[in-house]
């Protein structure tokens, strides 16, 4: 299956202003562009990459005064096949955990183990170890979680979400990571580009998407506690501790974001 992938996102400024952005496709799925995802700018500026610490590909540049375009469109193979589950995957004890994982058993910004282990291990401290477990934090925030855009702010942290029961996928994710991460379970934040594929329409603007990955037998399997259901045409982006890790834009100088569009369609033809 081939998607087309693509946003326009424009911000405007007073003054010179550099500007980091994660929003190149991943490392991991660069073998399947069949058309480059090249970052782009009007006015042209001078964008260069670089591998941040979670291997994930950031842009800088440096927006003069006005408005300022990034841009790209570009087309991608997709095996066309859904989140696979394995219901058997065992989990690691962690003194057997690879070096790697250790930070993502820890509390971020976003993710308060401290304030939240408690309560983790009396809900899922009697469910099965290993993909049962994290599967069923899954079940447990989708159904605690009301989606809404309206109830998304940029401070917003696990515990918050869990307290007010409200939220967009970045929400969901960080809720679900904190929990693993409380039950000893590496998990890491995802976002990325998810598209209405092989399921009803929805006619809300497009956005990015954030899911999250849990270490399991061996290896980073994916999990979605918003959708709570195997997707078709995830595309990788970048991959973290929580959002302040993957954020698709920071600006050190005051911006306003202008304008902000999103694309992920199959390709039929």
């Amino acid at each position: 299956m081939k998607i087309r992938i693509g946003f326009d996102i424009a911000f405007e400024c007073q003054q010179r202003t550099p500007i980091i952005l994660s929003l190149r496709v991943h490392p991991s799925r660069q073998g399947d562009l069949i058309t480059p995802d090249n970052l782009q700018s009007d006015p042209p500026l001078q964008i260069s990459d670089y591998s941040d610490g979670f291997g994930n590909i950031c842009s800088r540049a440096v927006m003069q005064p006005g408005r300022t375009r990034f841009f790209t469109d570009a087309l991608i193979e997709d095996p066309a096949v859904p989140d696979p589950i394995y219901p058997d995957v065992p989990q690691h004890d962690v003194a057997d955990l690879p070096d790697e994982c250790l930070v993502y058993l820890l509390g971020s910004r976003y993710c308060e183990t401290d304030k939240m282990s408690e309560m983790a291990w009396q809900l899922f401290g009697n469910a099965p170890m290993g993909w049962g477990r994290v599967q069923a934090i899954c079940e447990y925030v989708h159904n605690h979680v009301q989606f809404g855009y309206q109830l998304a702010r940029p401070t917003k942290s696990a515990s918050d979400v869990h307290i007010e029961r409200g939220g967009v996928c970045r929400d969901f994710a960080h809720l679900a990571v904190t929990f693993c991460r409380c039950m000893n379970i590496p998990a890491r934040y995802v976002t990325g580009y998810l598209g209405d594929i092989g399921v009803p329409y929805d006619p809300s603007p497009m956005d990015f998407s954030a899911w999250f990955e849990a270490y399991l037998g061996g290896r980073w399997y994916t999990f979605d506690a918003r959708h709570n259901k195997p997707r078709i045409g995830r595309i990788l982006m970048a991959t973290g501790r929580d959002a302040s890790d993957v954020a698709i834009s920071n600006s050190f100088g005051m911006t306003t974001l202008a304008s902000f569009r999103v694309f992920t369609d199959e390709v039929t033809s």
